[in-house]
């Protein structure tokens, strides 16, 4: 046993703590076919990046869930690594060197540029996980990967070339989501979408050879450039003799047929919708059936082209220019407020263009199929379970995924282009074509969308396509925690990955959280500047009192608000824990060789039963809170115990005896230090730095005990320590000496001045069982155990519970007219919480469809709630 500093500092036991952890090979997984294996893969942060509070969040759950399994005796693993992450990445060193040299990344060339950004990766790309193992994650850094490593990057063309030879990817022309500031293609998931104010313009289509004109609304009319057609409903009548003819597009003076197609809606406007083949979805189809002409009018740069005087123009000065053409020739028949959805890119809030282009598709229909089956029977389960209705809609409506991107920094399409037309697809790199033996061939210069190879991190990370040891004992993995906005992103792309590759599930619980928001309940960002650096957090509070603050309150799938003033609450728990556990130490008979028995007494005192009892119901809840993903539950849990039942009143209860040199004594010692053991390991995965070295400390660990705390085995159930009837008869003389020092702290009557208690009861055994506690902590000085209320009631300062009337001669202290009003106040609250519960258990649905158990529990709670009320009005005689 060692000295604990007078004050805990986490600045000097947090690096050193973790240190020996990492040097002792506690966070590495290990192949045991004797245990269980509990798997979790780090949802892979961006190698940009740095820290911020949403990672804090996600990692603080998985490394209490990887904590309390290896705690539990499983062959616990976490693998953690960083992603790639091909945007965001390039844009970053792109900005650098503009910005220091004044080059862009084509000055460079291909080649040249990603040398550069693998040299800034090599520099960079450490920080973020140097930045985890500062908030306390226990991954196995020894299996840290990236999703462009070699394995990742042999897996990658794995999927590739075999969806490929299914059938199942495809390149074609399609509108795809183009984002005009990155310059790249994005899937439906990587778009936005948000209601913005907006104009629609009501603009006529003149009829080629007549007068008259259709009239068409819009609410980008600088797309009317690419305009091939009009088309109507094939039973509108309205129309139908017109089918067949044309209209003249003004501006480009080019003529269009007006073509009939059942997508149409003849009730939504006019009934006429103007086609732009390569700018709208719905268009491109029926441009498609009706063998329309396709013009591409906005460049990748969102500019407009092969439109005449507006070629150069951006996209919203074209619209200023069409509209005003428009008026002038009297085309533009109206104007009206519209409010519209807007798609903008979820990397830098640009609005996308729908554009038709070449691109690299995964057909989604075969995959998304099993993919549903396997969420909807139950197999996979989301936690809460109302994501799965989320999880289900998206992949039931969703379309093919271009995977695609007009980048260089990413895992480079697996394609080879030869000038005879045929394109070879390969697991190696080739030097000719498959077709025609040419060796004038070129790789395809667009890399793989970034989601693609993260779809893989489960089954990838640990060794597939090679059947590894690793793939074989931890694979499927056990749960996968992360938050609601990548649920489409990555989730559903790992399960259909995994049920496509493998065969098996990639893991059997999705664990959803929400969002990390500021204290006024608004989302954390830049241009709000009111982002938090949760190391700048760590190192004013510390890691614990970060991770607790983070952990309590929370509910799963719930955003939280985030309060810096609670760390400052969790490092004053902290330094409770602290002093509570030097107190026990100074207090413990552990000099030179002598140590104190191991384990329990076989005597033990009222108040140790009870204490053991609330543990051993504390362990098992905290179990079961856990093993539900309830982790803010669970924490909360520990918290009351140890700061109420622990710190503030079995400490002050066992204080007396620990005056005793003897056995009396000796007793109190071992049950202190066992309940502080117990309740060190409960709060571990919580709050692992200041656990630990506490443990450190103590007398006997590293000998009779566990050498490090974080692989001691986790407090769970012992029907051994099962005192029912002593927790309840405890908790029944606890209530009444709360009661009466609660009463007395109204009355401002200080400790010091005691008063004879009289205690009115049917239960006398139970409250001389407890004598001793009462006089001392109700500062009473005089106790009278009795079933006769006292004949002067009105004179005395009354305070009831469920099992007695407590009276005190106080009137002096008191003004006896309102004391009365204190009771008929607190009558009115009772019969209130009585009616409510009545109501609740006369409605025969709850009754019905309510567990047993949990109407018991609100029969027992009436009941309790009855016989105060009874209590209350003796009182008020």
């Amino acid at each position: 046993m060692r000295d604990l500093e007078k004050v805990y500092d986490p600045t000097l036991v947090e690096d050193k703590i973790y240190k020996m952890w990492e040097a002792g090979g506690y966070f590495k997984g290990v192949i045991d076919p004797g245990k269980k294996p509990f798997t979790i893969v780090i949802p892979p942060p961006n190698v940009t990046g740095e820290l911020h509070l949403g990672h804090a969040f996600d990692n603080t759950i998985q490394d209490i869930l990887i904590r309390y399994k290896r705690m539990q005796g499983f062959a616990a693993l976490w693998v953690p690594g960083t992603d790639h992450a091909g945007i965001a990445t390039q844009t970053r060193v792109e900005k650098e060197i503009r910005e220091s040299e004044g080059l862009s990344r084509h000055d460079l060339g291909r080649e040249k540029f990603l040398e550069r950004v693998w040299e800034w990766k090599h520099m960079y790309g450490s920080r973020i996980v140097e930045q985890l193992k500062k908030l306390g994650s226990s991954c196995d850094w020894s299996r840290e990967r990236f999703t462009m490593d070699e394995g990742c990057s042999k897996a990658v063309r794995e999927v590739f070339v075999r969806l490929y030879e299914k059938g199942l990817i495809y390149k074609g022309k399609r509108i795809i989501n183009w984002c005009p500031r990155c310059t790249t293609a994005l899937s439906d998931a990587e778009v936005e979408h948000e209601e913005r104010e907006s104009l629609l313009y009501h603009l006529r289509y003149p009829i080629s050879g007549s007068a008259d004109y259709l009239v068409v609304a819009t609410t980008r009319p600088e797309t009317m450039l690419g305009d091939t057609g009009i088309a109507v409903n094939p039973k509108d009548k309205r129309y139908s003799h017109l089918i067949g003819k044309t209209v003249v597009l003004s501006l480009m003076e080019r003529e269009m047929p007006i073509v009939a197609d059942d997508f149409v809606d003849m009730e939504f406007g006019t009934g006429c919708v103007k086609v732009t083949p390569y700018h709208d979805p719905n268009d491109f189809e029926i441009g498609q059936r009706h063998g329309l002409e396709q013009v591409l009018v906005i460049d990748g740069e969102a500019r407009i082209i092969n439109s005449g005087k507006y070629n150069g123009l951006d996209r919203y000065e074209a619209r200023r220019e069409v509209l005003a053409d428009l008026e002038a020739l009297g085309l533009l028949a109206g104007t009206e407020e519209h409010k519209m959805n807007i798609g903008t890119c979820h990397r830098c809030g640009t609005v996308v263009e729908p554009v038709a282009s070449e691109q690299w598709f995964v057909k989604m229909k075969p995959l998304a199929g099993p993919a549903i089956e396997i969420v909807t029977d139950g197999t996979i389960k989301f936690v809460p379970e109302r994501f799965t209705k989320v999880y289900t809609h998206w992949m039931e409506n969703v379309r093919d995924w271009c995977i695609s991107r007009q980048l260089w920094w990413g895992h480079r399409i697996p394609a080879w282009y030869c000038d005879c037309g045929h394109y070879t697809v390969s697991r190696e790199d080739v030097s000719s074509c498959e077709k025609c033996g040419s060796v004038n061939i070129k790789q395809e210069e667009d890399v793989l969308d970034t989601w693609f190879s993260s779809a893989l991190w489960p089954f990838s990370t640990l060794g597939w396509p090679e059947k590894t040891a690793d793939l074989e004992y931890f694979y499927p993995t056990d749960v996968l925690s992360c938050g609601i906005d990548i649920i489409f992103f990555w989730v559903a792309r790992m399960i259909f990955s995994g049920l496509e590759f493998t065969e098996q599930i990639p893991f059997h619980t999705v664990a959803i959280h929400g969002m990390i928001r500021d204290d006024l309940g608004r989302i954390m960002s830049k241009s709000l500047g009111n982002g938090i650096d949760p190391i700048k957090v760590v190192e004013k509070y510390g890691a614990d009192a970060l991770r607790f603050n983070i952990i309590t309150g929370n509910a799963a799938g719930n955003d939280m608000r985030f309060y810096a003033e609670k760390c400052e609450a969790m490092r004053n728990f902290a330094n409770k824990i602290w002093n509570a556990s030097r107190f026990v130490m100074m207090n413990l008979s552990v000099e030179g060789d002598n140590t104190l028995p191991a384990g329990l007494p076989a005597q033990l005192e009222l108040e140790d039963k009870w204490i053991l009892s609330k543990l051993n119901s504390l362990a098992r809840e905290v179990c079961e809170n856990l093993d539900k993903y309830e982790l803010g539950v669970a924490a909360a849990k520990i918290y009351d115990f140890i700061w109420d039942t622990y710190c503030d009143w079995y400490i002050e209860l066992t204080k007396p005896r620990l005056q005793d040199a003897g056995a009396t004594g000796e007793n109190a010692q071992r049950v202190l230090l066992f309940v502080l053991k117990e309740i060190l390991t409960l709060l571990h995965p919580f709050m692992p730095f200041i656990t630990e070295e506490i443990w450190q400390a103590l007398p006997g660990c590293g000998e009779l005990d566990s050498k490090v705390l974080m692989i001691r085995p986790f407090p769970k159930f012992d029907e051994t320590l099962c005192f029912t009837k002593e927790e309840e008869e405890f908790e029944s003389v606890m209530t009444a000496i709360r009661a009466v020092r609660s009463r007395r702290s109204e009355m401002n009557v200080p400790p010091s001045k005691k008063s004879t208690l009289t205690i009115v009861t049917d239960k006398p055994g139970l409250f001389e069982a407890g004598k001793d506690y009462i006089c001392r902590l109700a500062y009473a000085s005089d106790l009278i155990i009795t079933s006769e209320v006292p004949g002067d009631v009105n004179n005395l300062v009354t305070v009831v519970t469920n099992d007695a009337r407590l009276f005190m001669p106080l009137s002096e202290l008191v003004d006896v007219e309102k004391e009365r009003e204190r009771i008929e106040r607190e009558i009115t609250k009772v019969k209130a919480e009585i009616n409510k519960l009545e109501q609740k258990l006369s409605n025969k649905q709850f009754t019905a469809k309510a567990p047993e158990n949990v109407v018991q529990a609100e029969r027992d709670k009436l009941n309790k709630l009855i016989a105060l009320l009874d209590n209350l009005n003796e009182s008020m005689v």
